[in-house]
């Protein structure tokens, strides 16, 4: 996991815009799903779907999918399942004709910040907030649920496959590599938004 935050956080750094149909930082930016498959890529994930509807219907089929449609904010007792490296899935964000269903973005849970306790996730986005600034292209960005009036829904949520833990019997992290996770995190963050 620690892999695939470092390679998101790097390209935090490259200055990429949000460029629709691109799953490349060599075209200068990247939409949500080709970011989310460039990065799972660099990590050794192979055969990864290229839409956020296809990453939608993987992550069903491969994996395990945990709805979250009913959810307000994300301290919803629904959200205690979500891990650092889940892919979050929204639908919404714009017309995607008779998908069904309409999933229309995609981005990769990083965690929670030490300093404030509070969520973000790692994606490309055309107009997406950190801490009060909007921000466009490939970043960090909160992690919030659109509010009721939104036309965008958060959907669902489910890890990567083939990035779950080999034993399921292990599910969290000894405290000490939860903390040097935690600082690494911040510690990027910090470089990049200062």
């Amino acid at each position: 996991m620690r892999q695939l935050i470092d390679t998101a956080l790097a390209l935090t750094k490259r200055n990429l815009t949000y460029t629709f149909g691109s799953n490349s930082p060599k075209n200068s930016g990247m939409d949500c799903s080709g970011t989310v498959q460039h990065v799972l890529q660099s990590v050794g994930v192979d055969k990864t779907p290229r839409t956020s509807y296809d990453f939608y219907h993987w992550v069903k089929k491969e994996s395990s999918l945990t709805d979250a449609r009913s959810a307000k904010a994300t301290n919803d007792a629904v959200f205690r399942k979500l891990k650092p490296g889940d892919l979050v899935f929204w639908e919404g964000t714009y017309n995607t004709g008779k998908r069904n269903p309409p999933i229309s973005h995609v981005m990769i849970y990083l965690g929670t910040l030490k300093e404030d306790g509070r969520g973000v996730v790692f994606g490309a986005s055309d107009g997406r907030r950190f801490r009060g600034k909007k921000i466009t292209g490939v970043s960090v960005f909160d992690w919030k649920i659109p509010s009721a009036s939104s036309p965008s829904k958060f959907v669902a949520f489910g890890p990567v496959p083939g990035l779950e833990p080999k034993n399921p019997r292990i599910v969290a992290k000894p405290i000490s590599e939860k903390k040097d996770y935690l600082k690494s995190l911040k510690s990027g963050l910090d470089k990049f938004f200062r």
